[in-house]
């Protein structure tokens, strides 16, 4: 998995009156767990746009301004109600011998002929979380619908994987594709002659539907 460094320093104060200057500063009040001691530190608030900002998972290397380095992944964190300034992120210190349980991102490949035929693509997760050590963790899940048709899904139990646990029912389903009014449900030679040389919806095009149409569904 990429790694983000974030140069910080760490904090002798840990008092309210500290953080809020800290944070009228423009820096972000951190706290690495997981070691012998909780490790204090600061940095600007523009050093987490890669890590925060992004639909992407990363691991940490948080980068103190007296030389120390601590591997680390983001656990938790808290955004201003109103400002949505961060206001404070915790972190959990990663040991090559102990497992770590992280949110992967899933990502959506090739074309669905379910959705070609006027199906609609509903995309459940869009991250799971699992367990692994810090060497085994992947960058994405890459789950190919290329075969998905009306009426079929695709579950955990098709993305399981010895090198990592996945904390979810192997039944939990990651993406579908549902009936729709206007679907045409095809046999494998009448679609083979059909789509010949016919673009198809892509992935990228039905998952940014997918949250509309789950929220539709869920109103029914």
């Amino acid at each position: 998995m990429k790694s983000i460094t974030i140069k910080g320093s760490e904090r002798e104060s840990v008092g309210k009156k500290a953080t809020k200057a800290l944070r009228n500063a423009g820096k972000v009040p951190c706290v690495v767990y997981g070691g012998e001691k909780p490790l204090h530190f600061s940095a600007d608030e523009l050093a987490f746009r890669n890590l925060v900002y992004t639909p992407n998972a990363h691991t940490v290397v948080v980068e103190l301004n007296n030389g120390e380095k601590v591997d680390a992944v983001m656990q938790d964190i808290q955004f201003h109600p109103v400002t949505d300034r961060i206001l404070h992120i915790d972190f959990y210190q990663l040991f090559a011998d102990k497992e770590v349980t992280m949110d992967i991102p899933v990502r959506l490949q090739g074309n669905s002929p379910g959705v070609r035929n006027g199906g609609r693509l509903l995309f459940r997760k869009r991250k799971l979380a699992i367990r692994a050590l810090p060497d085994k963790l992947p960058d994405f899940f890459d789950v190919d619908i290329s075969k998905l048709k009306i009426g079929q899904n695709i579950s955990v139990e098709s993305l399981l994987n010895d090198d990592f646990s996945i904390l979810h029912p192997d039944t939990t389903v990651v993406v579908q594709v549902k009936t729709a009014r206007a679907a045409v449900e095809v046999d494998d030679e009448e679609e083979e002659e059909g789509v010949e040389g016919e673009e198809g919806a892509t992935a990228e095009g039905a998952a940014s539907e997918a949250p509309a149409e789950t929220a539709a569904e869920g109103a029914e």
